[in-house]
């Protein structure tokens, strides 16, 4: 006899252990018409929120839906090892145990504990995944550091490498100070700071003249190789071909002319630092300037900047200012509201930094992406608004920075031989003891762009899963992700298997926080749906979920 009220918790009990008893969600007919899905693997940084529950709700009440209307469904569970975001989680772990160095533990000690983590936090997902009642196919789990899928990493980098689409070279990348390794472009948030522009004289050698020169950045004045002014500039083409002294150091300066420079930005002359900005570096490349770097990975000043050498670049900021003024070069101080980029994940401020960094050159790629979604092969976007959104970014793509100064990930399969030789390779070589293999790991995303196909077993293309569910026939996943996640998995997909890796894909909103922060396990502003699940039950929080969204709008 039924209670009165109803207890969700009764009718709950037991249910997804009974499915899971029977195989509910891992039988399979070869006799029917296949749908398959491939989750968005979350990262094993800590337990899943609300918006990870947005994410998977959908797709279980179509793959429900599939399977009732007789398709052989299939929903490929799996987690990622979210390279920089575990460990810098990790990081803060042990500094709580009182191990303020991770390097000190040695790399093989640091992964284990990264590992105990992993298994902490990958029991805790699997219990959340339950109590939201995911019809998931677990024989088929996969982990994006597992053997076969650290196989597949390994083949996709030596052939992009043997093919010229991935390179090492000397750039500007975003450096993060805090946790010492570079970032991609889609892991720098900018944010709107206040700050400052400071402007200064560079006197003009055997003259009584000055140029004035204008930057937000005083720290980085060691780095000065020149003084840059639009040669249409009627204020200045006089001085080009001159000289100039820099205040922060008494370097004599070429002053040097290029139409690259805005007349009307600033005073309209420009100092050049080709080691801490990318427009710089392209004016240095152009006229063969030498690139200064100023501080080390830290942000602390070098050897470059004498005296102030080992101070923080803001503590330098200020003392160079004030020692500035008394040489009485200082001209004023400008209040201004910019842009400034900030890492995704530690939130310290990014430093431009020329570093010798692993590429994949986009251009090729990107061009295939967008071949395909103007043909009849094209994956259909819901809404189809987000199709432009990835043309328009794959339209405009910079080449990836996809090494990451890191130890917990895929180590770059590439290795120096003890003679200078260098070896790229799929397998470490039979004579190791002569080799160094390249300390740095891959990219997170260079590892999960090639989800849909690595899971089911790829480069195995004979293997029944990969024949049966690939491409894969749905994914749903957020807005947000269409940068940093979608469109590498067409491109991979497009370069390695000659198809998209998926026919459709559903794009939903966000659900954000009270201050309209997107939820995030790294600003610790998720809502845990086990406590929502306690108080109303799951099909509460599905009900709420579905009918109070909109594809593509946030919640």
């Amino acid at each position: 006899m039924l209670d009165k009220r109803y207890d969700h918790k009764q009718v709950e009990n037991g249910k997804y252990d009974f499915w899971l008893k029977h195989k509910y969600f891992s039988t399979h007919d070869e006799n029917k018409t296949p749908f398959s899905i491939v989750i968005p693997p979350p990262n094993v940084t800590g337990k899943l929120h609300l918006g990870h529950a947005l994410d998977t709700i959908p797709a279980d009440i179509l793959i429900r839906y599939k399977k009732l209307k007789g398709f052989d469904t299939m929903w490929l569970p799996g987690m990622d090892h979210a390279g920089i975001a575990t460990q810098a989680k990790v990081v803060e772990r042990l500094r709580g145990e009182g191990i303020s160095d991770y390097h000190s533990l040695g790399r093989e000690a640091f992964l284990k504990k990264v590992r105990e983590w992993k298994d902490e936090y990958s029991k805790a997902i699997h219990s959340q995944w339950a109590a939201l009642g995911l019809a998931l196919d677990y024989p088929k789990e996969r982990f994006t550091l597992d053997e076969k899928l650290n196989k597949c990493v390994r083949k996709v980098f030596v052939s992009l490498y043997n093919k010229g689409l991935i390179y090492q070279g000397e750039k500007i990348i975003n450096w993060d100070p805090e946790l010492k390794t570079a970032l991609s472009n889609v892991e720098v948030v900018h944010k709107l700071d206040k700050g400052k522009f400071w402007y200064f004289k560079y006197p003009i050698v055997d003259s009584k003249d000055s140029l004035i020169v204008a930057t937000t950045r005083p720290e980085t004045m060691f780095g000065d190789t020149a003084v840059f002014v639009n040669p249409k500039d009627e204020r200045y083409k006089k001085y080009i071909g001159k000289y100039c002294i820099n205040p922060a150091n008494d370097m004599k300066l070429p002053i040097m002319g290029d139409e690259y420079v805005d007349i009307e930005f600033g005073t309209g002359a420009m100092k050049c630092t080709p080691a801490h900005d990318p427009n710089d570096f392209n004016l240095a490349n152009k006229y063969n300037l030498e690139k200064i770097i100023v501080m080390d990975e830290s942000a602390h000043m070098n050897e470059k900047a004498g005296k102030y050498q080992g101070l923080d670049r803001f503590e330098c900021r200020e003392q160079l200012v004030n020692d500035i003024k008394k040489k009485g070069l200082f001209i004023k101080i400008e209040d201004i509201e910019h842009e400034v980029g900030h890492s995704e994940r530690s939130d310290a401020v990014v430093e431009p930094y020329l570093s010798k960094q692993w590429f994949v050159k986009m251009r090729p790629l990107a061009d295939a992406v967008i071949r395909l979604q103007n043909s009849d092969k094209k994956i259909n976007f819901f809404p189809p608004r987000f199709s432009k959104t990835m043309i328009q970014w794959m339209e405009n793509i910079d080449d990836w920075c996809i090494s990451r100064q890191l130890w917990w990930g895929h180590q770059i399969p590439v290795y120096y031989k003890n003679d200078g030789t260098i070896l790229v390779s799929e397998n470490a070589p039979e004579d190791i003891e002569n080799y160094k293999q390249d300390e740095d790991v891959l990219d997170t995303w260079f590892s999960s762009a090639l989800w849909p196909f690595s899971t089911l077993n790829w480069p195995d293309t004979n293997d029944s899963d990969y024949k049966r569910y690939f491409p894969t026939s749905l994914m749903v996943t957020g807005y947000d992700l269409i940068f940093f996640w979608v469109s590498r998995m067409v491109f991979q997909s497009i370069e390695f298997t000659k198809e998209p890796p998926f026919k459709q894909i559903l794009i939903h909103g966000l659900i954000r926080d009270n201050q309209g922060r997107k939820m995030s396990k790294t600003l610790g502003n998720g809502i845990d749906p086990f406590d929502v699940i306690a108080k109303y039950g799951i099909d509460a929080l599905r009900y709420f979920l579905t009918t109070n969204s909109s594809p593509g709008l946030d919640l």
